[in-house]
């Protein structure tokens, strides 16, 4: 399949995509053992979650006391008998990991900024409306369920249709392609007779005014 029929005429296969590292093995169930297992450990922390009455401070708070108290008590008890301690790695954040998530996390809050502030002085007329549908799907996402199960739902999503798109990646872009054609067509049709309309009527009132 050419480049020009591939959805957003894109060059790179979905696992280049994905980084083509272990994210990407495991989203695309080539390490389908290690896919599997966090897919059971997550339903297994939904189902804590949801049938326990546990929340997320309680759970984490009990699990690090039961650790802490495990190790302290691993620690007196070989000092006593003359065994080996804990094996822990060093728990240490050198200053170059802090400036590389540092700078990440800038890039990313500086373009979302830019991206906010286009929207607001209406630069893009196109990307506010893309912006609106998002919210209102989440709003409606958000009123039909919890954040635990939407987070549980996510995960399975990622999990499975990056590997179901790679499977039938040739079918699923043709007719992605023709329903966006489709829609851009109605877009233009949108935007020639509301948008056009919208903007002449604000330009003329600062001129009136």
């Amino acid at each position: 399949m050419g480049s020009s029929n591939r959805l957003f005429n894109r060059q790179r296969t979905v696992y280049e995509i994905l980084g083509g590292g272990l994210v990407a093995d495991v989203m695309l169930w080539r390490r389908g053992n290690l896919t599997v297992g966090i897919l059971f450990v997550t339903l297994a922390a939904w189902v804590v979650f949801e049938k326990s009455g546990y929340t997320l401070l309680s759970l984490v708070s009990s699990v690090l006391l039961l650790l802490i108290v495990i190790l302290f008590l691993w620690a007196k008890s070989a000092a006593i008998l003359n065994r080996p301690a804990p094996p822990l790695p060093e728990l240490y954040l050198s200053e170059e990991m802090v400036n590389e998530v540092g700078a990440f996390i800038r890039a990313h809050l500086n373009d979302m900024l830019s991206v906010s502030q286009d929207i607001a002085l209406g630069k893009d007329a196109r990307l506010f409306f893309k912006v609106v549908a998002y919210l209102m799907l989440i709003s409606v996402l958000g009123g039909l369920t919890d954040f635990l199960t939407l987070g549980y739902t996510s995960l399975v999503v990622l999990l499975t249709v990056p590997a179901l798109y790679e499977r039938y990646e040739n079918f699923i872009d043709s007719y992605v392609i023709i329903g966006c054609r489709k829609m851009q067509q109605l877009y233009m049709k949108f935007d020639s007779k509301f948008v056009n309309k919208i903007r002449k009527w604000i330009l003329e009132r600062q001129k009136l005014s």
